[in-house]
């Protein structure tokens, strides 16, 4: 009846209609600063992610399932960087920092569906890079068109269904208090903490989702490379063995860089939470990866490099 009482008293209580993004700082000189040094980052990524998807695009000899993979991994890079980082630097030089209640919603929806998708591409492309090493005979028929197609496509499915859980059980709570969101763009913590909802199953319902698809993406990566390693240590020649790990190394970055971040932010203790160190980690993750994940693939990739020479000498040498 008590809780009755409250929610009754809640609705009477004006919802909030939009929220105000406190950014990472209100420095206004350190404001300006960020704004070139974010602008700089997000033009690199949009130039690396969609100069990778084009580039793969043209060149034949990149039409190959591990190339499919990685420029559904470029879309969704560029994808999830866009849904924050323009909003982030408007804000860092507009006075009025105000997002509508709709807006928000859309926000947390395409950045959690997109960043969740990345997750499941990335198991995908450790599995792709098994296959192709376990066993390259039997590979072409693996890893055939129509598997390739369905793998992207379930990673897309896994990673929008799972945001729309999120945004659908975070944005029906009741917010009517503050609106003063402590963070560069809505994310689930500092939503909760507006509420005035009783958020006690949202925070059980996301830990599970959460952990349930960050851990089986982890143990598909592991698998996938105890699987790699040992089949690398069986192949007779140093110069075989040196080939195979050439065309995980990209992969195996990026897949460290980005879980590590990933479980970085889920598993450190709660005595050592606070909202300015998490808004650190996210900036990482959200506007530096986007940026690192064409760089890495192109740096460490002789096709990717032989392929973007020729269009250079074809075209502009």
């Amino acid at each position: 009846m008590i809780r009755y009482m409250k929610e009754v008293q809640n609705r009477n209580q004006t919802e909030v209609t939009e929220f105000i993004l406190l950014g990472l700082s209100d420095n206004s000189d350190l404001q300006i600063a960020l704004f070139g040094l974010f602008l700089f980052i997000y033009l690199a990524t949009m130039v690396g992610n969609l100069g990778m998807i084009v580039l793969i695009k043209i060149d034949p000899h990149l039409h190959t399932p591990m190339y499919f993979f990685l420029s559904s991994l470029s879309f969704v890079d560029a994808s999830y960087s866009s849904s924050v980082t323009p909003k982030m630097l408007m804000n860092l030089v507009a006075e009025n920092k105000a997002i509508s209640f709709n807006g928000c919603a859309a926000q947390f929806y395409f950045f959690g569906s997109f960043l969740g998708t990345e997750c499941f591409l990335l198991a995908m492309m450790a599995y792709d890079r098994y296959a192709a090493i376990w066993n390259p005979l039997l590979y072409p028929v693996l890893m055939s068109v129509r598997t390739c197609f369905l793998l992207v496509a379930t990673s897309f499915l896994a990673g929008f269904g799972n945001a729309a859980i999120h945004t659908g059980m975070t944005f029906r709570l009741s917010f009517c208090g503050s609106n003063r969101i402590n963070h560069f763009y809505c994310d689930t913590p500092p939503l909760l903490k507006l509420s005035c909802s009783d958020t006690h199953i949202n925070g059980i319902v996301i830990m599970a989702f959460s952990s349930f698809n960050v851990i089986s993406c982890v143990m598909i990566v592991l698998i996938s490379y105890l699987c790699i390693l040992i089949a690398i240590l069986r192949m007779p020649s140093l110069e075989g063995r040196h080939k195979a790990f050439s065309t995980c190394a990209s992969h195996l970055m990026t897949v460290t860089i980005f879980f590590g971040t990933i479980l970085f932010m889920y598993l450190r203790p709660t005595s050592s939470y606070s909202m300015e160190q998490d808004k650190i980690v996210s900036v990482f993750y959200t506007v530096l990866i986007p940026m690192l994940n064409p760089f890495i693939y192109s740096l460490k990739n002789k096709d990717v490099k032989g392929a973007l020479k020729k269009i250079l000498e074809k075209h502009i040498l």
